[in-house]
C-alpha cells in the first residue's frame, strides 16, 4: 500500500484485507471509499485519513484511542466502527457501510421541511447522540453530512471522535470542525462536552425548518464569529407561522451559555418527543414559505484572521479556527429568548387630538384650584406625600418580603419528590409538577426545575418541578423460532439490543433458530438493554447402531428405538456368511446420525450355489487354485506323503454346493 491513496488506487488493497472498490466522499479530514472486507466477505466504508494528519504522532495516538471508544458504542442509530489500523503511513478506519444518502441530500432537494418530517428525522439522530453521551463520547462534528439515511429507512449518525482526534494535529491549539454548526465554546477554544453537540443539533434543526443556515459569510471566520457574537434567530422569523414550541426548542439548544442548553442529548430527546406529541396536526403539517431575506445588516468589525489559521471555502466543510475564550456549567432550559416588543402602531389624528384635550383638561383643573385655594394646596401635598409613602412601604414589603420578593431557586436534583416539594414550599415558591422519563434518576426522584437551580424568581411566579418517571421501559418481544438476524431486528425495533449467543441441541427446533432467551418475553427493560439468546444446534448426533447379521424385524426394531427410519433395499445380495433373510449390509454403516435419519438395510439371499468341478487325476496345486477362485475352501489329505502330487479323490465333486464350502482333495 502506497503512502497516498487517490482515485488511482481503486482496486488496491489496504492492509492486505480491504479491497477498494470506489470513492464515496471526500471530507476535511479524510477520503471515504467503498471497500470489500475480503476476510469477512462484506462491504465496508473505509475512511482513509489525509497524510498530514497521519504524520502527526499525537493524532495517531488520539485516533487509536477515539476509534476504540467509538467501537465500543453499539446502537441502531450510530454507524458502527468495525476496525482501525495502519498500512505503512496510511491510517484507516473501517466502518459499517450504509447505502443510501445523507440528510444534506434531503435538504438540498427539499429545502425547508415540514415540522413533522423535520422532528421525525431528528429523533433518531438525537437518540444516537444520547447513547453516545451516556457512554461518555462527544461527537464534536454534528452536521447533515454526517447523518446517513439508508435505502431501507434506517437513520444513523457517523464519524464519532474523529474531530476530537484531529484537533490534536495543530501545535497552536487550533480546532477542526464544521463552521456552520460549531458551538461558541469550540470557536473560542473552551473544552467541548455533550452540550456542544446539542448546539449543533439546534443549528441543524433551524436549517431543517427554514431551509437555510442561521449564519453565513464570505469566509469561515466570519461565520465563526457570528456564533460567538450573535444569537440564533427564532425559526419563525424566517418561516412565519411556525409554532412557538419549535422556536423555543431551537433557542434552548443554541443558547450562548452552555449551562442554558439541555445538559446532553438524553435531556433533549425527552423534550423533542414531548414537542412532537403536543403540537397539533396543523402545527406539524403546515407552515408558510420562508420569508425573503432581510436587508443585510451592518457588519460588526471582527479581528483580521491569520491567513494560516483560516481555510477559505464552503462553511459546511471542516475548517481550522483559532481559539480564545471561556468555559461552561450544567443543565437548564433557557429563559425565553429576548425578542424586542413590536413597535406600537402610530395613533390616528383623532386619537392624538383626544389625548391632547384630556391632557389640557387635567392640567387646568389643579392649577386653577390651587391658585384660588393656597391653603388647600399644602394639604393636597401632604396627602400626596402620605400616599407615596404608603405606596413605597407597600412596594418595599411586596418586593422585599411579600409575593414579589426575589428568591434563589434551591437545588432539588436527585432528591425525593416530597423533599423537593418541601424545599420549594419552604421558600414560598409556586410550582407545578411535570413528569418525564430519565435514564439516571429512579421514579419519584426530582430531575430539576425550570428555571434551573441558582437562578432567582419572584414568589408570585410559577416554576416547574420536573420529577422522574424512571427510565423508559420497553417490553421484551418473544424471539422463539427466529433466526439471529430476525431476532436482532425485532429487538432493535423495541429499542433493545441483541446480547450474548449460546448454542444447545434440541430435537424439535431446527438448527440456527432461537431456542430460549433471557430475559423472557414480556419483561420490561431499559433502552438498549441486551437480551441473550440460545440458538438450536438441531438434534444431538449419535453413533449409528450396527444391525448386520440380525434378522430383518429385529434390525428394524433396533433402528426405530434409536429414533431412526429403516428402509429395505429392493435388491438382496448373496452372502456366504449371513443366512438368507438376515441383514447383509447397512448404509450408513458407521459414523454419526441424528434422530429422524434413514438407514438403508440390504438383506442376504444366503450363500451362492456353485457347481464343483472334478479334479481327480489333476495336480493338486492346479486343483487348489481353481477351487479357491470359485470361492471354495480347500483341504488336502496326503497319502504316502503325497509324493506325486496327484489328486486321487475329491469330496464333493460334480455337484452344486454353497459358495465357501470346504472341498477335500486326497493326494498321492
Amino acid at each position: 500500500m502506497q503512502e497516498h491513496v487517490t482515485d488511482a488506487m481503486v482496486g488496491a488493497t489496504v492492509d492486505g484485507r480491504y479491497l477498494i472498490q470506489s470513492r464515496l466522499a471526500r471530507g476535511g479530514m479524510s477520503t471515504v471509499y467503498l471497500a470489500t472486507d475480503m476476510r469477512l466477505d462484506r462491504e465496508v466504508a473505509l475512511k482513509i485519513m489525509y497524510p498530514h494528519l497521519a504524520e502527526d504522532p499525537s493524532f495517531l495516538e488520539r485516533f487509536v484511542r477515539e476509534a476504540k471508544s467509538a467501537a465500543r458504542l453499539s446502537h441502531p442509530h450510530v454507524v458502527g466502527v468495525q476496525d482501525q489500523g495502519f498500512d505503512g503511513n496510511v491510517a484507516y478506519l473501517a466502518m459499517e457501510y450504509v447505502p443510501g444518502h445523507t440528510l444534506r441530500d434531503v435538504l438540498r432537494e427539499k429545502g425547508a421541511l415540514k415540522p413533522r418530517l423535520a422532528l421525525a428525522l431528528l429523533d433518531p439522530v438525537v437518540e444516537g447522540l444520547a447513547a453516545a453521551h451516556s457512554a461518555g463520547l462527544v461527537h464534536r462534528d454534528v452536521k447533515p453530512e454526517n447523518v446517513l439515511m439508508s435505502s431501507d429507512g434506517r437513520i444513523k449518525i457517523g464519524d464519532f471522535g474523529l474531530a476530537k482526534a484531529a484537533s490534536t494535529t495543530s501545535n497552536t491549539g487550533t480546532l477542526i470542525g464544521t463552521v456552520a454548526y460549531l458551538s461558541p465554546e469550540l470557536v473560542t477554544g473552551s473544552p467541548a462536552d455533550a452540550r456542544s453537540d446539542v448546539y449543533s443539533v439546534g443549528i441543524m434543526l433551524f436549517e431543517m425548518l427554514t431551509g437555510r443556515q442561521p449564519f453565513t459569510g464570505d469566509v469561515p471566520i466570519h461565520v465563526a464569529f457570528q456564533h460567538v457574537n450573535s444569537s440564533v434567530p427564532a425559526p419563525s422569523s424566517v418561516v412565519p407561522g411556525l409554532a412557538a414550541d419549535l422556536d423555543e426548542l431551537v433557542l434552548w439548544c443554541t443558547a450562548h451559555d452552555p449551562e442554558q442548553r439541555p445538559i446532553d442529548a438524553n435531556a433533549l430527546l425527552g423534550e423533542l418527543r414531548h414537542v412532537r406529541t403536543t403540537l397539533s396536526d396543523a402545527d406539524l403539517d403546515g407552515h408558510s414559505e420562508p420569508a425573503p431575506p432581510a436587508a443585510p445588516a451592518v457588519k460588526q468589525p471582527v479581528p483580521a484572521p491569520n491567513p494560516t489559521e483560516v481555510l477559505r471555502g464552503d462553511q459546511n466543510r471542516t475548517t481550522v479556527i483559532s481559539p480564545s475564550y471561556q468555559h461552561t456549567r450544567a443543565l437548564a432550559r433557557p429563559p425565553e429568548a429576548a425578542v424586542p416588543d413590536p413597535a406600537p402602531a402610530a395613533p390616528t389624528k383623532r386619537q392624538v387630538r383626544a389625548q391632547q384635550r384630556d391632557q389640557a383638561r387635567q392640567a387646568r383643573r389643579p392649577e386653577h384650584s390651587l391658585r384660588r385655594n393656597p391653603g388647600r394646596r399644602g394639604l393636597l401635598w401632604i396627602i400626596v406625600l402620605a400616599l407615596l409613602a404608603i405606596l413605597a412601604a407597600g412596594a418595599g414589603w411586596f418586593f422585599g418580603l411579600g409575593p414579589g420578593a426575589a428568591v434563589d431557586i434551591p437545588a432539588v436534583s436527585g432528591k425525593p419528590a416530597g423533599e423537593a416539594q418541601s424545599l420549594l414550599d419552604g421558600q414560598g415558591l409556586n410550582y407545578r409538577l411535570e413528569e418525564s422519563f430519565h435514564e439516571e434518576f429512579e421514579e419519584g426522584v426530582a430531575i430539576g426545575t425550570e428555571p434551573p437551580a441558582g437562578e432567582q424568581i419572584r414568589r408570585f411566579e410559577t416554576l416547574t418541578l420536573i420529577v422522574s418517571k424512571g427510565p423508559e421501559l420497553f417490553d421484551v418481544p418473544a424471539l422463539d423460532g427466529l433466526t439471529v438476524q430476525e431476532a436482532q431486528s425485532r429487538l432493535e425495533g423495541m429499542n433493545l439490543a441483541l446480547g450474548g449467543r449460546n448454542e444447545a441441541y434440541d430435537e424439535e427446533v431446527p438448527a440456527g433458530q432461537v431456542l430460549a432467551q433471557d430475559p423472557a418475553a414480556g419483561e420490561q427493560l431499559r433502552r438498549g438493554t441486551p437480551v441473550d439468546v440460545t440458538l438450536s444446534k438441531g438434534p444431538r448426533p449419535f453413533d449409528v447402531p450396527q444391525v448386520i447379521g440380525l434378522g430383518q424385524d429385529e434390525a428394524v426394531a433396533v433402528l426405530e428405538e434409536a429414533g431412526l427410519e429403516a428402509e429395505i433395499a429392493p435388491e438382496a445380495v448373496f452372502d456366504r456368511d449371513v443366512a438368507e433373510g438376515d441383514v447383509a449390509a447397512q448404509s450408513p454403516a458407521e459414523g454419526s446420525v441424528v434422530r429422524g435419519d434413514t438407514v438403508t438395510l440390504t438383506l442376504s439371499k444366503g450363500p451362492r450355489m456353485v457347481e464343483v468341478p472334478d479334479f481327480v487325476g489333476e495336480q493338486v496345486d492346479d486343483a487348489r487354485r481353481a477351487l479357491e477362485d470359485l470361492g471354495f475352501r480347500v483341504e488336502v489329505n496326503k497319502i504316502l506323503g503325497g509324493f506325486f502330487g496327484t489328486v486321487r479323490a475329491q469330496d464333493p465333486a460334480g455337484k452344486e454346493v454353497p459358495e465357501g464350502s470346504v472341498i477335500t482333495l486326497t493326494v498321492v
